[in-house]
C-alpha cells in the first residue's frame, strides 16, 4: 500500500526545486557572465596559457681589428624559464621553498629571490641567462616540472683585458653599456625573433596548434681601425712603464696622420669586459660601503676612456702649435733669434722657463728643443690673442674632435675676453689650457700630414655576416690648417728635438724620429698640487710621418719629466712597429760606423739641466748615473760629466753626471 503524500512533503519538494531553480538561474548567469562579460579576458588568459611565445636572440655582430682578427664575438649560452603554474602544481610551500633553494645554487641567485620568481601569478618568467653548458645540464638533471632551457647569445672578449676602454662592454640584456658597444650598438644589436605556438598544460606542442616562426636578424659587424699587433705593443710598452714610474695610469694613442685613424688606444690599468662589474681585490672593502651612486661611479670610472673622455695640461707638447701657428702667420721666422735669462716679466708677473739656467740666444728650433718657456712666452705676444686664438680653432684645440665614440669631453680654453698678457703667455708654453689627448695628436698630425687636419676615428666600416661591406666609412678632411712649408718646418724642429735635443730618449736608431716631450703640474681640487703629467707626442719617419704617438703618464713617482718618463715608452712603441709595419731602416754614416764598431759617441751635456741631459744621453744609446748627492732630485745642472764629450765608447757604457 503506497504511504500518501502530505502536505510536508510537497512542501519539502517545492522548497528543494525552488533552491534547484535558483541554483540554475544563478548557474546561467555565471557562465553568461564568464562567457559574454567576461569572454574576451578569459580568453586573453586560455590564449597565454595555451601559448608558448619564445623569443630568438639575435647574434650581435662582431668587432673586428683592421685585420679581421676577432675582438669581441657572441657564444652560446643557455637561459632558465618557468612556468610558476606547473612549477608549483600539487606541492607544498616547503616543496617549493626546497626546490627553490636548490635552483638558486645552481644558478647563483640567493633562494628567496628565486622563490618569489617560481611562485609568481604569470604564465612565464626569467629565471637566469647567460648560464654555461655544464650549468645547464645541472638543472636538466633536477627534471623539475615547468623549468625551460632555452639557448641564446652571450657577448665574450677573447682577449680579456685588450683595448677594453675602447671596446666597452654589454649589459646583462646584451646591450651597449660603453665604448664602441655602446655607440655602435643600433648596428651590432640586430633584432630579436619570436617562435610562437600552441600547447598543452604540459607544456607540449598541440598537433592541431597554430606555429608562427620569425627568424631574429643578426647584427651587423663593425671593422675598427685598430691593429691587433700594434695595441698588443702599446699595451705591452704601457704595462712595463707602469712598473718603473708607479704612476697612477698610463695613457696612449697611436695614429696614421694622413688617415686620422686610430691603430692603438691604450689606458693601463683597464679592464676585463668578460666581468666588467668584477671589483679589483683592493677596492672590494671600499665598494660594499658605497651607496649604490658611488658604486656606478667607481665602475664608470674603469669603464671610460680618458683618451676621449678626460682633459689634461698638455705642458711643453703644446709648444708644437704655438710655433706652426706664429709661423704660418710669419709673426717669426726660422731664422729669427730670441733671449732668454731663464725667465720673463710680463705684465708685472715673473714667469720661469722650467730650467733654472740662460738658454742664452736661439731660434725657434733650438727653443723648442731646450723646451724654452720665456722664447715661446714671446711668440705668443708676437701673435697676439685675436690671432693666436684663430688658430686655437683651426687646429680643433677649441672644439670637440667628432670621433665616433661616446662621451666625447670639450678642451678647457679660457674665453678671449678673460685673457691678458700673463694669461696668452702661458698657453703660449701650455700651461693654463687643458685638452683631451685625442684632440691634441689630432692637432700634431696636422704637422705631419701637409698641414690638413683629419678627423679622427675608431671605425671603418660596417659588414654582414657574410663578410660584405654595407657601409665604408671614408676619411674625413676636416681643413687645411698650414701651408706645406710651415708643416715641413715643425717636421724639422720635431726631428731635431729627438735627434738633438731633451727627446732623445725616444730615438730609434736608424729612423728619423720627431717629437716633443712635456711635463705640467696636475690641477687637483682647483690647484695645482704635487703631481704632474709627463708627457711624449711624436711621429715617424720624419721624411714621411706614417705613424704618430702620444704617451701621457699620470702621477709618475719619482723622475717626472717627460724627457725621463714617457719618451722611454715611446721608443719601446716605436721600436716595434716600426719593424711591424716594415719600414726600412736608413741609417746615417756616423750611424753605420757605429753599429759595425758596437761604439757610439758620448754627447755634451755639460751646462745642461738633468732631465735634458738624460735626453741626450738616451739618444746617443748609453746609461747615465746621477750623483749621489741627487738621487732624490731632477732639478739641477749638470757641471761636468765622464767620459767626456766626443769620447767614443761602447753601446749602453755609463756616462756618469755630476752637480755642483
Amino acid at each position: 500500500m503506497r504511504a500518501a503524500v502530505t502536505v510536508k512533503h510537497k512542501r519539502r519538494i517545492a522548497i528543494g526545486f525552488f533552491i534547484i531553480a535558483l541554483a540554475m538561474i544563478a548557474l546561467a548567469f555565471r557562465v553568461a557572465w564568464i562567457q559574454i562579460v567576461k569572454a574576451e579576458e578569459y580568453t586573453q588568459k586560455a590564449i597565454v596559457q595555451q601559448t608558448k611565445d619564445t623569443v630568438i636572440d639575435p647574434d650581435r655582430g662582431i668587432i673586428y681589428d683592421r685585420n679581421g682578427k676577432e675582438l669581441a664575438t657572441s657564444t652560446t649560452c643557455y637561459n632558465v624559464w618557468v612556468r610558476p603554474a606547473q612549477f608549483t602544481a600539487d606541492k607544498t610551500e616547503e616543496e617549493i621553498h626546497g626546490m627553490a633553494a636548490a635552483l638558486a645554487e645552481l644558478v647563483g641567485k640567493e633562494a628567496e629571490t628565486v622563490f618569489k620568481i617560481v611562485t609568481k601569478e604569470s604564465a612565464m618568467e626569467s629565471v637566469a641567462k647567460y648560464l654555461d653548458k655544464e650549468t645547464a645540464s645541472a638543472i636538466r638533471k633536477l627534471k623539475y616540472p615547468g623549468l625551460e632551457i632555452a639557448e641564446g647569445t652571450q657577448r665574450y672578449y677573447p682577449l680579456g683585458n685588450f683595448a677594453s676602454q675602447v671596446l666597452g662592454s654589454v649589459n646583462l640584456e646584451n646591450a651597449g653599456r660603453s665604448g664602441l658597444e655602446l655607440e655602435y650598438d643600433q648596428y651590432l644589436s640586430g633584432i630579436s625573433g619570436r617562435w610562437v605556438k600552441n600547447i598543452d598544460i604540459s607544456g607540449n606542442e598541440l598537433v592541431e596548434g597554430t606555429e608562427e616562426y620569425h627568424a631574429a636578424q643578426d647584427g651587423l659587424n663593425i671593422v675598427t681601425t685598430l691593429d691587433e699587433t700594434i695595441q698588443y705593443y702599446v699595451e705591452k710598452a704601457l704595462q712595463e712603464g707602469m712598473e718603473k714610474t708607479g704612476a697612477k695610469r698610463i695613457m696612449c694613442l697611436v695614429m696614421d696622420p694622413e688617415s686620422g685613424d686610430i691603430l692603438a688606444s691604450a689606458v693601463t690599468p683597464g679592464f676585463d669586459p668578460n666581468n666588467a662589474t668584477a671589483v679589483a681585490e683592493e677596492d672590494k672593502e671600499a665598494y660594499s660601503e658605497m651607496n649604490n651612486d658611488e658604486q656606478l661611479a667607481y665602475l664608470y670610472s674603469k669603464w671610460r676612456n680618458p683618451v676621449v673622455s678626460d682633459t689634461y695640461e698638455p705642458g711643453s707638447t703644446f709648444k708644437l702649435i704655438t710655433a706652426a701657428s706664429a709661423l704660418e702667420e710669419k709673426a717669426i721666422s726660422t731664422t729669427e733669434t730670441f733671449s732668454c735669462n731663464s725667465r720673463i716679466t710680463v705684465a708685472g708677473v715673473t714667469l720661469h722657463c722650467w730650467s733654472n739656467r740662460n738658454h742664452g740666444t736661439q731660434t725657434i728650433r733650438e727653443a723648442v728643443g731646450n723646451s724654452c718657456n720665456p722664447v715661446l712666452a714671446k711668440v705668443a705676444a708676437k701673435m697676439g690673442k685675436k690671432t693666436f686664438y684663430d688658430y686655437l680653432d683651426l687646429f680643433g684645440i677649441t672644439a670637440k674632435t667628432g670621433i665616433d665614440y661616446p662621451g666625447e669631453a670639450g678642451s678647457i680654453v679660457q674665453s678671449l675676453s678673460n685673457v691678458g698678457p700673463v694669461e696668452l703667455a702661458t698657453i703660449g708654453y701650455g700651461q693654463g689650457i687643458s685638452v683631451t689627448p685625442i684632440e691634441l695628436l689630432t692637432a700634431i698630425n696636422a704637422l705631419g700630414n701637409d698641414g690638413v687636419l683629419m678627423q679622427p676615428r675608431y671605425v671603418k666600416a660596417l659588414t654582414d655576416g657574410d663578410g660584405n661591406i654595407v657601409e665604408e666609412y671614408e676619411p674625413v678632411t676636416v681643413r687645411k690648417v698650414v701651408s706645406s712649408k710651415t708643416a715641413s718646418e715643425m717636421c724639422e724642429i720635431m726631428e731635431y728635438v729627438v735627434s738633438e735635443g731633451g727627446g732623445g730618449n725616444a730615438k730609434v736608431t736608424g729612423y728619423r724620429i720627431g717629437g716633443k716631450t712635456g711635463t705640467a703640474n696636475k690641477v687637483e681640487n682647483g690647484f695645482y698640487g704635487d703631481n704632474y703629467y709627463s708627457s711624449f707626442v711624436g711621429m715617424a719617419p720624419m721624411d714621411d710621418p706614417q705613424v704618430s704617438i702620444l704617451v701621457v703618464v699620470d702621477s709618475p713617482k719619482g723622475s717626472y719629466y717627460g724627457s725621463i718618463v714617457a719618451a722611454p715608452i715611446a721608443k719601446s712603441i716605436f721600436t716595434d712597429l716600426l719593424r711591424y709595419m716594415d719600414i726600412t731602416p736608413e741609417y746615417t754614416e756616423a750611424e753605420k760606423a757605429a753599429i759595425e764598431g758596437n761604439y757610439t759617441v758620448v754627447p755634451d751635456v755639460v751646462g745642461k739641466e738633468f732631465s735634458e741631459a738624460v735626453g741626450m744621453i738616451g739618444g746617443k744609446e748609453l746609461k747615465y748615473s746621477r750623483p749621489d748627492s741627487a738621487k732624490d732630485d731632477d732639478n739641477f745642472t749638470v757641471v761636468a760629466q765622464y767620459p767626456k764629450a766626443g769620447t767614443k765608447v761602447k753601446k749602453n757604457s755609463v756616462v756618469y753626471i755630476y752637480e755642483e
